[in-house]
């Protein structure tokens, strides 16, 4: 990469970015589109992100992405906020035009693409679990419900956030929150289980969000982390027989629809997955 005077920063801010993947492939980007700019990761603590922000502002970064745990608590801290990203009510890209902050949501488009691809699923008429209830799962559950599919349960630490997102869905499809405890409940009888939380992302790699026990080889499993590339709920989720899908489709899409809002231009996919590939 050739840094000169005429390079402007990108970059991704969250807690912890140590394991993100977006730095290779983005820099990557970057080189191939001819943008002068460079990629880095930022590590950004909730009680500062509001500084964090404002700094980006001041050295005119072109955009950034926002990852966990800031999606939602970065929404005050912006000028702006695309439709979508109102619906969902969270944001993942953020984009500086001409000094104002303007916000997007590229999860769920992202998540979406890459489900369908690589799964084959048909979503009508199907019962999900999602595992969490912050900004990556209203991402996933909006873009599921308006997908067709037929009810949601949300399981969450925090049943008041849980409870909250359920009702957000409701206009869209059924849902209702459900208590850890009766997550194996609900997940009997669910077709696709997905996980957005950060549980048994590098390195704790031997956590799970939730007990083997609770799978089933009738359904398709779903994890939003992509490092490991086989998390430990993938793995059980293979041993008992059921279908597995993991996060770096999900990573490649959404990184996709925010070049495209940053530089105007089509991402180049295809390089972009070789680099994920080749990195996991």
């Amino acid at each position: 990469m050739n840094i000169t005077a005429h390079t402007r920063p990108l970059g991704l801010i969250g807690y912890p970015v140590t394991h993100s993947k977006s730095p290779e492939m983005l820099n990557e980007v970057c080189r191939i589109l001819g943008i002068p700019a460079a990629y880095l990761a930022y590590p950004v603590k909730p009680g500062d992100l509001e500084e964090a922000v404002k700094g980006m502002r001041a050295l005119n970064f072109i955009g950034f992405n926002v990852t966990i745990p800031h999606k939602v608590a970065i929404m005050p801290y912006l000028d702006e906020l695309d439709d979508t990203a109102k619906e969902i009510g969270a944001v993942n890209t953020v984009v500086n035009k001409d000094g104002k902050l303007i916000g997007y949501n590229t999860d769920g488009v992202g998540y979406l693409r890459s489900l369908q691809e690589e799964t084959a699923v048909s979503l009508q008429d199907k019962t999900v679990t999602i595992l969490g209830a912050g900004g990556a799962a209203r991402a996933v559950s909006i873009t599921l419900a308006k997908a067709g599919v037929k009810e949601i349960f949300i399981a969450n630490r925090t049943q008041q956030k849980a409870e909250k997102l359920a009702e957000s869905l409701c206009i869209f499809t059924r849902a209702r929150s459900v208590s850890l405890s009766e997550a194996q409940g609900v997940i009997a009888k669910s077709d696709l289980l997905v996980n957005t939380t950060s549980i048994g992302m590098s390195p704790h790699t031997d956590q799970t969000p939730i007990s083997a026990d609770f799978l089933h080889a009738g359904l398709l499993v779903s994890d939003l982390i992509y490092r490991p590339k086989d998390t430990k709920l993938l793995t059980s989720a293979k041993q008992m027989g059921a279908q597995t899908h993991g996060g770096l489709g999900m990573l490649l899409y959404q990184a996709a629809v925010a070049v495209e809002h940053w530089f105007g231009k089509p991402a180049p996919v295809a390089q972009m997955r070789a680099i994920l590939e080749k990195e996991a």
